[in-house]
């Protein structure tokens, strides 16, 4: 009964994300979002109580997986730094890449101007992750693997700003990249493309022998 529960709500949140993605945050209604998902009004307020409970458990969903396998890549004291980097920008492009509703959700809600409890709740949840992968890198500057010339903010900026360009301007990024970008085809050629651009950047920027320059 308890599996059954699970794979209800997880089919009602896979039909809000589709809702969110097209229409947006204020755009959206729990009866479209029921409607989508197949399911009446009142199971949908059962499991999530109101839209804002629906949109922040897609969030929660996504992030807290992510977060599981970061945890765990974090605390791997038999891997050093450069190979929890390669790990988690393999990790990261896959989900990014894989899951587009989500990451224009995402941009959507995250690149508005004012400030909203909602944003700043949504901001928490997906800075938990964020927060994972700026300990690697200081991590890596700790123990001398890193240059200690790093800029671990703008660092973290260039690898989300990277994705954002490309997910979430897909008619730009596709003429860039010479393919679309949205195809489930194009987007298995796209994603080692993109993890080898990304290790190569970071490791050149990375590198101790750059201090130096």
């Amino acid at each position: 009964m308890e599996k059954e529960k699970i794979d209800k709500k997880d089919h009602i949140l896979d039909a809000a994300e589709r809702v969110f993605a097209e229409s947006g945050y204020d755009g959206a209604s729990t009866r479209v979002i029921s409607k989508e998902a197949g399911v009446n009004m009142a199971m949908l307020n059962y499991y999530f109580g109101s839209k804002e409970g629906v949109f922040l458990a897609i969030f929660e969903r996504r992030i807290a997986s992510f977060r599981t396998m970061l945890t765990d890549i974090s605390v791997d004291n038999t891997l050093d730094p450069w190979e929890k980097l390669d790990w988690y920008i393999d990790k990261y492009v896959d989900r990014v890449v894989n899951n587009n509703c989500f990451q224009v959700i995402i941009n959507r809600e995250l690149s508005k101007q004012k400030k909203t409890d909602l944003s700043d709740r949504i901001t928490t949840i997906v800075m938990s992750n964020v927060v994972v992968f700026q300990d690697i890198i200081l991590n890596g500057i700790k123990s001398g693997h890193f240059s200690e010339e790093t800029d671990v903010q703008l660092l973290v900026s260039t690898l989300h700003g990277t994705k954002n360009y490309i997910v979430n301007t897909p008619h730009i990024s596709s003429r860039i990249i010479g393919y679309d970008v949205t195809n489930a085809e194009n987007q298995e050629i796209l994603k080692p493309r993109l993890k080898s651009y990304m290790k190569r950047l970071l490791k050149c920027y990375l590198s101790k022998n750059n201090d130096n320059n």
